[in-house]
């Protein structure tokens, strides 16, 4: 009798031993109670009835990824690529990711690879070598939404590498080489252009300059005769005021006169009549000259 109550107290304190489960943390256990889905254990430990529960699944809740090797995949204009991707994902729900999906990651495989076709099959080459970004996003909208199903977060996609054929690679480096040296002419042709721009703007600056140089040569010449024939007029007017004072404004007038007969005559003329009244006053001018030195 003591043996047998002895043996069945070490029987339960096995159970008990081999009934505790200790979950560490990111990690989650599935437990089904009788074949089917009883509850999820999170972190701590937890007690399962040996022979009637049991773990269906054990899932780590860390961040992990797939990898796949480069899939072809065809452009809107025909173009076949080699397109490397890699998808990260998170279990979200553990009981989702259980009885969810046979293979989840051979699901996810040929989703991703489904979708990768649709997205770039309705972008052109130069689209699809441009918009990584964009292909990512659109990847990454779909790919989530699809596997909520399996209890998988996809955080991102990214698109590792895009390998053209080599046809394509020539002729992407011919194009490119193309625009390098239509890029150099017209580096070159602008140059040009601004230089002859600078030359025009000297010369026109210097014609200016040379025009606004003879425009003040030509007021400072007329400056100066104004001013000689301001003083010589200066003088004449003197002299008559002198002669004025001294013969009265008449004889002034007539020597005038004179002035006036003697230039038209200017030497060419060999015979002047000139009136009486200029010939009396020949002899007073003589006088007044003398008055005058």
């Amino acid at each position: 009798m003591y043996y047998t109550i002895l043996a069945a107290g070490f029987f339960v304190l096995f159970l008990i031993i081999f009934g505790l489960k200790l979950v560490r943390q990111s990690r989650a256990y599935v437990i089904e109670r009788l074949g089917g889905y009883h509850a999820t254990w999170g972190v701590g430990i937890h007690f399962m009835i040996p022979f009637i529960d049991r773990i269906a699944k054990k899932v780590s809740l860390k961040e992990n990824l797939f990898d796949y090797d480069p899939q072809p995949v065809i452009t809107k204009d025909n173009v076949t690529l080699l397109v490397d991707t890699v998808v990260f994902y998170q279990i979200a729900d553990a009981k989702l990711f259980a009885y969810g999906a046979e293979n989840p990651k051979l699901a996810i495989e040929k989703l991703t690879l489904t979708t990768l076709r649709n997205v770039i099959g309705e972008l052109e080459l130069d689209e699809t070598l441009t918009s990584r970004d964009t292909i990512n996003g659109k990847l990454r909208s779909i790919l989530d939404e699809a596997t909520d199903a399996w209890g998988i977060k996809v955080n991102r996609v990214e698109v590792k590498n895009i390998e053209p054929p080599e046809t394509v690679k020539e002729a992407m480096e011919k194009q490119m080489r193309a625009e390098r040296e239509k890029r150099a002419v017209i580096l070159i042709a602008e140059g040009e252009k601004e230089s002859a721009i600078l030359r025009a703007e000297g010369e026109k600056r210097s014609t200016i300059l040379q025009a606004e140089a003879k425009k003040e040569a030509a007021i400072q010449e007329a400056e100066g005769q104004a001013q000689a024939i301001l003083t010589v007029q200066k003088a004449t007017a003197n002299g008559l005021n002198v002669i004025k004072q001294v013969v009265g404004a008449e004889g002034a007038v007539t020597l005038k006169s004179y002035e006036a007969f003697a230039r038209a005559a200017d030497g060419k003329a060999t015979k002047i009549i000139i009136p009486s009244e200029i010939q009396s006053l020949s002899g007073l001018v003589s006088g007044i000259a003398e008055l005058t030195k």
